[in-house]
């Protein structure tokens, strides 16, 4: 199977050598500074801030075209349209792997509903430079599989080969029967985290205000309530019900953790969050709307 991976930033390039070192055929897409310095020194990675850096020679590529059995879309909400608009002409299924609350019926109705697929990627890290910073083997973990799964929910062959792929490379992929549930309520957790945690400065200084804590609590308690279905996974229904005196402890134990830096929070431009997180809630609001 042929694999174009459409995105060169932390995920994409971790996806990209994942898949390079296990032998398959892949190319990563990149444009700008970001194309040149991988035709000048590869893929650059660096475990945590140890400085050793490895090189990986994942053959780039500037423009998506045929070829590809499965294009793996790896950029933020905002920036979908353009990546949809280069590959509506294109052959092959399209698995997208981003923050998403829309559903697939605005990504079909431009690219062909037969050629898309849901999913979100498990890996973590930063972005130093021309250098991904990750953690070891961040996305073969077996506490947090990547999810992928079929409009609908329904089982296919493509789905099942798509899945094998990722195995084989080492990548704990698994097929998601409610992945629009899952990619709501992904959704419904991040906007107010990530709104949060711009609002404050960044995780450690959210997580020294108990009271901005608890107000993201509520926020968060709010989208749940109004997604369409139930939440995905079932567990994340406790935030409904549990007391602030038992969640704000852990959210902030957890946005003083390394795991809140690599999981992408404040490593990106306000800019660019920003825009990410607007389009995300905006994705929440028409849920409510249609309901």
């Amino acid at each position: 199977m042929r694999l174009l991976v459409y995105g060169a930033g932390v995920l994409g390039s971790l996806l990209a050598v994942r898949m390079h070192e296990a032998g398959h055929d892949v190319a990563l897409l990149a444009r700008g500074e970001r194309l040149a310095a991988l035709r000048r020194h590869g893929i650059q990675l660096a475990e945590g801030d140890s400085p050793i850096v490895r090189r990986v020679p994942v053959p780039v590529v500037e423009d998506p075209a045929d070829g590809y059995d499965l294009i793996a879309v790896l950029v933020r909400a905002h920036q979908v349209d353009p990546v949809l608009e280069s590959v509506a002409g294109l052959h092959g299924d399209v698995l997208f792997l981003h923050a998403w609350a829309a559903g697939a019926e605005p990504l079909g109705a431009v690219i062909g509903h037969e050629r898309v697929l849901l999913g979100f990627p498990t890996g973590g890290g930063t972005m130093d430079g021309d250098v991904v910073r990750h953690r070891a083997n961040r996305f073969v973990t077996r506490r947090v599989p990547m999810p992928i799964g079929e409009p609908g929910g329904r089982d296919s062959p493509r789905l099942e080969r798509i899945v094998r792929m990722f195995r084989t490379a080492g990548i704990n992929a698994r097929a998601e029967p409610r992945m629009d549930a899952w990619l709501r309520t992904h959704a419904a957790f991040a906007v107010p985290l990530g709104q949060a945690v711009a609002a404050a400065g960044g995780p450690a200084a959210l997580a020294g205000d108990p009271a901005a804590v608890r107000g993201m609590i509520r926020r968060m308690r709010q989208n749940l309530a109004a997604l369409p279905t139930p939440p995905v996974p079932r567990g994340f229904a406790a935030v409904r019900t549990l007391p602030d005196g038992v969640l704000v402890p852990v959210i902030r134990r957890f946005l003083r953790s390394p795991t809140a830096t690599q999981s992408g929070l404040s490593n990106t431009s306000p800019a660019t969050e920003a825009a990410e997180l607007d389009r995300l809630a905006e994705q929440l609001r028409a849920q409510r709307k249609a309901r």
